[in-house]
Parts: structure tokens; sequence; C-alpha cells
């Protein structure tokens, strides 16, 4: 281990030189693995709010209105999809009705169902904000929105006029909150009892089927192979239908990556031009190291380790520093946490590590081809 230790001397005799650029590398380090889990988290939260609570691939009836029949092989079609989550396949009935209160009145669509299915996509139980999570036959839970501009609480009872002329009242179970406004104040759970009485269909008939994936942006895939299998309906997925919500976090992702990208080429032609620099400095030295018996191999060895030192010690300081930063992130007051996933952390040391190996190419090369002759000579 001649060379190591030769490296480890020349690293010490420049403390501040190797302070600077393991400094440098730490620094770049703990940038790409915040600015990458940030963008990560972000569009994280940012998927959530627009469809964890929502359904990801959709089948219903060509013709609206018409139901969709849930038959044995549209539930072999959906059970064949690996990515598909089966506890959020949820059949619903929806029927439209009119709330009114005597000075105004807002139309309320009826999204039938049991509450455990439910609870698949919808997750009603967690976002129930007042009240409790309950839809027994005359039960209805109404969103935020709608409950504050008509001054609706639980336990009260609404009267709605609901499409074909009947009116029906609920006595309100809950208050629920799915993040999205317009979802608040035009949706309301029921039992699944009651548009299946109001649409007059069978058991098996609904107004659509529902459905997560374990991965959301597999969408498009899944939805056009369930589109190949099964005739007489319309298959949808979100992707489709939230195009501007898709470009917005491309584009998080391609900025992200750019940004990391920059990092890197940083860290490199911080890295190199130091190893370049320490091996012209260290070339008399180095020269009468090989005139003494020193091999070339061992020569080009010496700065081999000097970037495996400078970058294991950087890449595990930026790790250290990034974490310590992601903590400072909490305290920010942001909506959404960042979650550092240990793989891309893991990845971004190594990426460092890599990259600090790759620039020590050029000043081993250099120094496996010194002629200790030429250099003695020179003085």
């Amino acid at each position: 281990m001649l060379s190591l230790r030769i490296a480890w001397r020349f690293l010490r005799s420049s403390p501040v030189q190797s302070a600077l650029i393991i400094g440098g590398i730490a620094v770049g380090i703990a940038v790409q693995v915040f600015v990458g889990s940030l963008i990560t988290s972000l569009q994280a939260s940012l998927v959530d709010q627009t469809i964890g609570s929502a359904p990801q691939i959709t089948i219903k009836a060509l013709d609206e209105g018409d139901p969709v029949v849930y038959s044995d092989r549209v539930e072999e079609v959906i059970a064949a999809q690996p990515e598909i989550d089966p506890k959020t396949v949820v059949p619903v009935r929806v029927a439209s009705s009119l709330f009114t209160d005597g000075s105004d009145s807002a139309p309320l669509n009826l999204i039938g169902g049991t509450l455990a299915e439910l609870e698949g996509i919808y997750k009603i139980t967690e976002r129930t904000t007042n009240g409790e999570a309950s839809l027994r036959s005359t039960e209805i839970m109404v969103g935020e929105e709608f409950a504050e501009k008509f001054g609706v609480e639980p336990g009260d009872t609404i009267t709605l006029a609901i499409q074909g002329g009947s009116r029906a009242s609920f006595t309100v179970s809950g208050i629920f909150d799915l993040g999205a406004a317009a979802f608040n104040e035009r949706q309301a759970f029921v039992n699944g009892s009651v548009p299946q009485s109001v649409l007059g269909w069978s058991s098996s008939e609904y107004s659509s089927v529902q459905m997560q994936l374990y991965e959301p942006f597999a969408s498009a895939e899944v939805a056009a192979e369930m589109r190949t299998k099964l005739s007489g309906v319309t298959v949808s997925e979100w992707q489709a239908e939230n195009a501007d919500l898709l470009v917005a976090l491309q584009s998080q992702g391609s900025s992200s990556y750019i940004i990391q990208t920059f990092v890197l080429v940083a860290i490199a032609l911080g890295i190199a031009s130091t190893l370049a620099i320490a091996a012209v400095q260290k070339t008399r030295q180095i020269g009468i190291l090989k005139a003494m018996g020193l091999s070339d191999t061992r020569a080009g060895q010496i700065f081999l380790w000097q970037a495996i030192l400078m970058g294991g010690t950087g890449s595990a300081a930026g790790v250290a520093l990034a974490y310590f930063l992601l903590f400072g992130f909490s305290f920010s007051g942001a909506s959404f946490t960042i979650t550092p996933q240990p793989a891309f952390v893991l990845g971004s040391a190594a990426i460092g590590m890599g990259v600090a190996l790759a620039s020590s190419i050029i000043p081993t090369r250099r120094t496996s081809k010194l002629d200790p002759i030429e250099v003695i000579q020179g003085g």
C-alpha cells in the first residue's frame, strides 16, 4: 500500500487545498440529494393531492348515462392486471340531485357504494373532518365547501330533489375534505342502495368501475391493455384527463435532472483541476520516487488513491450535510415533507465517488508516463 501512504502524505502536505476540494464535493452531493429529494417529494405530494383520492382508471359504458355491467369478464380483466391495487377496485352508482335552502341552490352528485369499498379510493374515514364516516341507508356525507356554503352540520337533515322527480331526506353523518374544492362542493357520498333505487338498475349495473394503481404513472399502459380486452365500454385514465398537471410534473423532473447534471459537472471539474495541479506540484517528488524504483503503475495509483480518499470523504460528508438541510427544511412550514429515498441517497454518493475516480484519469496517466531522468535533469 505504498501508493496509498504517499497519496495520504500528499493530501496532508496541502491541508487547505484538500479541505477545500472535499468541501466542494460535500456541497455538491448535498445539493444533489436535497434538490433530488425535494423534487421527488413535491411531485409525490402533487400527485397525492390531485389523484390520491380519485380514480386513476375508470370503466364506463359507451353512451353517457347508460350502466356498465360489472361482469365476470370485467373482473377477470381487472384481476389480470398486476399494476392494479385490488383493494381500490370500486363499482359505484352516481345519481344527480339538487339541494336548495330557500334562497340558494346547488347541484349535488350522489356517489353510492358501501363505505368499505369507497374507502379504497376516497379514504373517507381518513378525510372526515367533522362528524363520523358512516353511510347507512338514510345518511349522507357532504364536502366542506358545501357544508360551509349552506351552514350544514353533522346531525342536520337535508332534503334533496333527486333525478326522476323524487325527493328524499338524509341525515348528515359527516363532513369530508378530499383536497379539491370543486369535489367538496358538488359531490356527496350515500349508501349504494340510494342511486340504485333511483336509477332502477340491476345489482350488476353501475355508473362506473373505478380503481387505482400501485404506480399511478403506469395508468396509460394499463388502460391501453384493458381496452384491447374489453369491448363495449370506455376505459379512461387520469394522465389523459390531467395533461397540464402531467406537463408540470415532467418539467419539474427535467429541471431537477439539469440541475443535478450541472452539479456533477462542477464536482468533476473541481476534482480534476485539483488533481491536475497536484500532479504538476508533485512532479519532482514523483520523479525521484520513480528513479528509486517506484513503478509506473504505483505512481499512477497515487492520484487514484487521492481521488478515492477525497471522493469517499466528500460523499459521506455530503450525505450528512444533505440530511442536515432536510432536517432544517422540516421547520420551513411547507405543505409537504421531504422524504429522501435511501436508494437515491446511496446512488448520489456512488455517483460522487465515480466522478472523483473518473477525474483522476488524466493525472494518473500523466504521472505514469513521467520520465524520472528528464525530471531530475530539469531540476
